[in-house]
């Protein structure tokens, strides 16, 4: 389609399947490809599992009122209110959006929607999209669309709903929750615990790059010249806005992974990948931030009287969280246990969950139509009038197409000096057990890696899109691209 033809013109590497620089070749009869996929009703659920933000979808009970979904959308016959009973229904709400100022760019006006989504598990294990609606507040100008919607209707808001999800997770889940928090962690620890302190040790393997990373971020994509403000839907004043809210409803809970999965009714979805190799790393991980912690704190005691650990912490809570208890971040530690999960979600952060949210970008992002960095056109306000031109006109210009793209190559691209987790080049332990427990920790991940290369060569056997995102052999240690 015109579609494809319009942005695919810009890269050869954007000519291959989109999954083609992944650390093991696909198999050469396999005919995935990101532009053949994009209108794939199925391929657009999958993202939201399985592509770079898995951190929006939630099992939906209630139907939220200012979604008036009814029983006709449902693709298999079956009441609404059953199919939410029996877990098989599915809600992305970006309601952090509603009532922003969306950006200028080159004196033309730009769209953000503040759109719900939701999905239906099929008999067959699939998610599939049934509703979406563009704004949050119901209107006769603000249709619910269908997937049996004319063509260019549901593509359309399919598209918007996409540009919403670059910003959700540029934003939020990638710049907020991994490299600024990585910062706040890192900062807290060069100001509060000596080198010698086995905290320091444990942790700053994964501090690594993380305050020249996040400089140049701030200088070429944040600031008032950077990348977002002249590209984006979302730069300029909405860019505060969001960061903004979403730090208000940042929680402890939403970073450690288990708690995440189960308070987002998740634990059941099949083929979610992310959760399946996340909750493995973090397991892995945690027995080696136990191993290590208590050979040192072997009490409660000895936690509570370690002042350097407990103003670690509290920088943490007051300048990372501004000292909202509501987030649950604590602001002091009292027991072994306590520090251990904590430590771990702060390795996990760094490391496995950056990853998950950054490695991706150009294999779902350097096709444009699929995560549009901004639209130029207003969301339809009826059906029936759009057609392929409206959408071409809608997408970026070929000029923000190509910036786009070089930017998510950029920084999906693996360092030519990337230091993988579990390997150090700095020797901080040197005491018999330490070092044990390292090479345990390696062997873990190692096994790990194994699982999920030989998970992955039976999707591709399958014809079904490998996830690498969360194998420990190409993770980098700390947030450092």
């Amino acid at each position: 389609c015109l579609v494809c033809d319009k942005h695919s013109i810009l890269s050869d590497r954007q000519k291959t399947p989109f999954w083609s620089h992944q650390t093991k070749e696909p198999s050469s009869t396999r005919s995935w490809s990101l532009p053949h996929a994009y209108c794939h009703n199925d391929f657009f659920a999958y993202q939201f599992l399985n592509g770079v933000n898995p951190m929006v979808i939630r099992r939906c009970t209630a139907l939220p009122s200012n979604f008036p979904v009814t029983d006709k959308m449902l693709l298999h016959g079956h009441s609404l209110e059953d199919e939410m009973k029996n877990g098989n229904i599915f809600l992305c709400d970006y309601k952090n959006f509603d009532g922003l100022q969306p950006n200028i760019i080159n004196g033309k006006a730009q769209y953000l929607m503040a759109p719900l989504v939701l999905l239906q598990k099929t008999p067959n294990d699939k998610l599939m999209p049934i509703a979406i609606q563009l704004k949050q507040t119901p209107a006769d100008d603000n249709p619910i669309f269908v997937p049996n919607d004319p063509e260019y209707d549901w593509l359309l808001a399919k598209t918007f709903v996409r540009s919403a999800e670059f910003t959700e997770h540029q934003l939020n889940s990638h710049l907020l929750r991994t490299h600024l928090l990585a910062e706040v962690f890192a900062v807290s620890l060069l100001r509060n615990v000596p080198r010698v302190h086995p905290l320091y040790k444990l942790l700053m393997p994964h501090m690594r790059y993380t305050l020249q990373i996040n400089i140049l971020a701030r200088y070429l994509l944040v600031s008032d010249n950077g990348f977002f403000k002249k590209n984006t839907a979302s730069g300029g004043e909405a860019l505060i806005t969001i960061l903004q809210r979403s730090l208000s409803s940042l929680t402890y809970r939403s970073l450690c992974i288990p708690d995440n999965i189960a308070d987002r009714g998740l634990e059941s979805v099949p083929n979610f990948y992310y959760r399946d190799d996340g909750l493995r790393i973090w397991k892995i991980i945690n027995s080696f931030v136990k191993g290590i912690l208590k050979y040192y704190y072997k009490s409660n005691k000895e936690i509570q009287k370690d002042p350097e650990l407990q103003n670690w912490i509290g920088d943490i809570f007051k300048h990372g969280f501004l000292s909202k208890e509501s987030s649950g971040i604590p602001k002091s530690i009292p027991t072994v246990d306590e520090l251990v999960k904590f430590v771990t979600m702060v390795i996990f952060t760094c490391s496995a969950q950056h990853s998950a949210v950054n490695t991706g970008q150009y294999d779902y992002g350097g096709f444009m139509p699929n995560t549009p960095i901004t639209l130029q056109l207003p969301p339809p306000t009826q059906k029936g009038l759009a057609n392929e031109n409206t959408l071409l006109q809608t997408l970026p210009t070929i000029s923000g197409t190509f910036n786009g793209m070089a930017v998510m190559w950029l920084l999906s691209k693996r360092s030519s000096d990337s230091v993988i987790l579990g390997l150090y080049r700095e020797e901080y332990f040197t005491e018999e057990t330490p070092c044990k427990l390292i090479k345990v920790f390696q062997g873990e991940l190692k096994k790990l890696s194994e699982d999920i290369n030989k998970r992955n060569k039976s999707l591709e056997n399958e014809s079904k899109i490998p996830y690498t995102y969360m194998d420990p052999a190409v993770m980098e240690n700390s947030v450092a691209i």
